[in-house]
């Protein structure tokens, strides 16, 4: 059975919840292997709409092991939040499983993160002020606080004291800000140990037991892939690796057990936050993509910029992450269009590029070359097969998969939990 890594290709938010929803019953585990709290994912079941943070969207089936692999920053209050609003709602939260090995985000991080965002002023980076990148660059400086570390007192309060000692100089001669007292950062740390320590173990050795016991294996990416911290628009990016090389660094599961890579494309492109977008709409057509696609983050609940497909990004995406597998969520959002652009190259001071340009300066100054596809005013949230598609809606999808280099193997059409149209199995078997 497989082990399948599902990946944004855009900037994110493009659905993957409602595709990880969509493997249901035939997925056994699902991890998240990177990001923190500042993403979110968005799941439809029936008339019931949950909105995840920081746990996989796997919680949400009753057959799924869901997952927080090493790669992942835990703040615990949201933690435990979301867990009692899920509880609170019926939802069985106990087969929860963190890795000893995920580092903690602790209370001076998220105040460094939103100062420091103050301080750039025009040269935000338009980070969500959670504490990501801070305690991210202390797992790299090797002063991080890991979910093991909350279970020794004595070593913890080492660590947080030794943190203090440099995080306290920034917040008071930097920030103009108060220090951060130890018995304030140990408080929260300390606040919710018990009830997380059930749930903290070696998950490498979990999922490698699994996939050992031919048992179906997601790994779940926070972010998408132009917001990776490697291969993203950088300095416009997250702190960690959203790509699918991320899922074996973060869940400590090596590449040679990797079988699937699934990517899931808007049919649109949205971004939230800084940052080039070339295809981005500062017009009617922008407006009307925010407000018929309900583009409002899921964390945030900040306007995401909007505009038309870009494959160039698209073709990158499928190259980067070695993607088998494309979903196009929201295809419905462009019903009622006569005609649909899609980005098919950038122009550079004059000069074509099929492929995203070698530096961050030309990307920057990239405009779209369009290629016009005919749009279609059927309701399309119905169907149920390809086929039943208008067929200007089948030619655009078929045009998409073309130029981005995969095959689509599913189609959102809707919000629900029914409305997706599977071309191709999404678990590598033979074509339905």
């Amino acid at each position: 059975m497989p082990a399948i890594v599902l990946i944004g290709a855009q900037w994110g938010d493009e659905g993957k919840g409602k595709a990880t929803d969509l493997l249901g019953s035939r997925v056994d585990y699902v991890v998240k292997f990177n990001g923190g709290n500042n993403a979110g994912h968005t799941v439809v079941i029936g008339d019931q709409k949950y909105a995840l943070h920081l746990l996989p969207s796997g919680i949400l089936t009753d057959s799924v092991t869901p997952v927080i692999a090493n790669g992942v920053v835990v703040d615990l209050s949201v933690l435990i939040e979301e867990l009692d609003a899920l509880e609170a709602r019926g939802v069985d939260t106990s087969k929860l499983r963190i890795s000893s090995n995920a580092h903690v985000i602790p209370p001076y991080n998220r105040m460094l993160d939103k100062m420091a965002e103050r301080f750039l002023g025009k040269r935000k980076l338009g980070t969500t002020g959670r504490g990501i990148g801070p305690t991210y660059a202390d797992k790299m400086n090797r002063v991080g606080i890991r979910m093991q570390d909350l279970f020794d007192e004595s070593i913890l309060r080492q660590k947080v004291e030794a943190a203090l000692e440099v995080k306290n100089q920034t917040l008071l001669k930097i920030y103009n800000r108060r220090a951060v007292a130890v018995e304030e950062v140990m408080e929260e740390l300390l606040a919710h140990v018990e009830r997380v320590r059930p749930m903290v173990l070696d998950t490498s050795l979990v999922l490698s037991d699994a996939l050992d016991d031919d048992k179906v294996v997601l790994f779940e990416a926070g972010q998408a892939t132009l917001l990776d911290v490697d291969h993203g628009t950088y300095p416009f990016v997250t702190s960690s690796n959203a790509t699918s090389g991320g899922a074996c660094t973060g869940s400590g599961v090596p590449p040679t057990r990797i079988d699937r890579v699934i990517a899931i494309l808007k049919a649109y492109t949205t971004r939230v936050g800084e940052g080039p977008f070339p295809t981005e709409l500062e017009d009617d057509n922008g407006e009307f993509l925010r407000s018929q696609g309900g583009e409002y983050g899921t964390t945030t609940g900040r306007p995401r910029r909007c505009g038309w497909l870009d494959v160039v990004i698209g073709r990158y995406a499928q190259r980067i992450n070695g993607v088998t597998d494309f979903v196009i969520t929201k295809l419905d959002i462009l019903t009622g269009l006569e005609t649909i652009p899609v980005c098919v190259a950038y122009d550079v001071h004059g000069e074509r590029f099929d492929e995203m340009p070698v530096n961050q300066s030309d990307f920057h100054h990239a405009k779209p070359i369009y290629e016009e596809l005919p749009g279609w005013s059927e309701d399309i949230s119905k169907c149920q097969t390809f086929d039943e598609l208008p067929a200007n809606a089948q030619a655009y999808v078929l045009r998409v998969e073309e130029l981005i280099g995969a095959r689509v193997s599913a189609i959102g059409v809707g919000p629900g939990r029914t409305e997706t149209i599977q071309r191709f199995s999404l678990l590598g078997e033979d074509d339905l």
